[in-house]
């Protein structure tokens, strides 16, 4: 089961004009619906002079949690269309804001559409992604004297290490797409003098390339 959502620490954003009306567009990365809605009332607090604060956000893997919000703009022409751009570009675990200051000339149903689904559209552009995947989770115990060249050959060999835990051994904690074979590697490595221990599932990311 696997899902794309924004990289750690990207913040994106891009503010669009439309007849004198600006739109502002933040897009993050969050884990829950309170976060979702921890980020919306930050841009609430932050620009209290806006008219609009329209928001739309997608939660977990499919089937995935989505709610939008037009925040008094015309039905279905500010939140609905940010939720179509998140989706289109399989997007989840994101949250878009955008805020809304008016110009003076109303743009109608069609316009607002458009504005808001480009708002978001041009936030996204060159942002960086993960393909969030769930993995196997092992642990594996080491003698400190194998540990780090154990771990340094497993990181070559492209398998996640989530961590290390150290006390009379080192633990590492480990994600794998198929745990037979690394339980075959990791027996090569300690010439059979550790196996990994199941200890059940983890969601990791992965790099992707950014969107175009």
């Amino acid at each position: 089961m696997t899902y794309l959502t924004l990289a750690a620490g990207t913040a994106p954003t891009a503010e669009i004009e439309v007849k004198r009306s600006r739109f502002l567009a933040v897009v993050r990365r969050v884990d829950d619906e309170a976060a979702a809605r921890a980020v919306i009332e930050e841009q609430r607090r932050t620009h209290r002079d806006a008219r609009h604060h329209c928001t739309a956000f997608i939660l977990g893997p499919a089937p995935a949690i989505m709610r939008s919000n037009d925040d008094g703009e015309p039905s279905g022409t500010a939140g609905a269309p940010m939720l179509e751009i998140l989706r289109g570009k399989e997007l989840s675990d994101v949250v878009a804001v955008v805020t809304r200051w008016f110009g003076g000339t109303l743009l109608g149903t069609g316009g607002l559409t458009r504005a808001y689904g480009d708002a978001v559209r041009a936030a996204l552009v060159g942002a960086r992604l993960v393909r969030r995947t769930e993995r196997a989770r092992l642990d594996l115990d080491l003698p400190h004297a194998d540990a780090g060249r154990v771990e340094a050959e497993l990181r070559d060999a492209g398998v996640a290490v989530l961590g290390a835990d150290y006390g009379a051994s080192v633990r590492l904690r480990l994600a794998a797409d198929d745990p037979d074979a690394l339980t075959a590697r990791i027996a090569e490595l300690t010439a059979g003098a550790s196996a990994p221990i199941p200890a059940g599932s983890v969601w990791v990311d992965l790099p992707v390339t950014v969107i175009e």
